[in-house]
């Protein structure tokens, strides 16, 4: 009798394990007649990723940081993603100045050519997170300033 209790016990444990599996693919994986969250089509996404922004840079050292360089190399990006700018209008222009720090992180970030508020802010948030090799002045890193220029491509 006992084996015959545990046969039973242990395919009971099967059946509720199977179950739980069952139950966890049911909710993971839903089947097509309960409804797939709308997706927009390729065509539409592709549409967007052609108008990304782009864009283009301007540096110059900081005069008050060292007047006499001999040798001077201009800050190097490392991480500059273009910003996620949602907008309709092809014709997209926000420039930006900054201060690339001695540290390689942006300083002081504002905004010269203005694309309009909700734009300004996306730029300053993404510029903001931007990271550079330092410019350098004989060798020792140097605060530079740098001018970007988004526009939609």
């Amino acid at each position: 009798m006992k084996t015959t209790s545990r046969k039973a016990l242990a395919a009971a444990v099967s059946l509720a394990g199977l179950s739980g599996v069952l139950a966890w693919c049911a909710v993971t994986f839903p089947s097509p007649s309960t409804g797939i969250p709308h997706r927009p089509p390729l065509t539409q996404l592709e549409k967007t990723l052609r108008r990304l922004s782009a864009h283009s840079s301007e540096f110059s050292p900081v005069s008050l940081a060292l007047p006499k360089c001999g040798k001077v190399r201009p800050p190097e990006a490392l991480l500059t993603p273009d910003p996620l700018l949602n907008v309709q209008d092809d014709d997209l222009h926000v420039r930006v100045s900054f201060i690339v720090g001695s540290d390689g992180h942006v300083h002081s970030a504002f905004v010269l050519d203005s694309g309009g508020p909700s734009e300004d802010r996306i730029v300053l948030r993404a510029v903001r997170f931007w990271r550079y090799r330092p410019a350098l002045c004989n060798g020792v890193p140097i605060d530079s300033e740098a001018r970007v220029r988004f526009s939609i491509r």
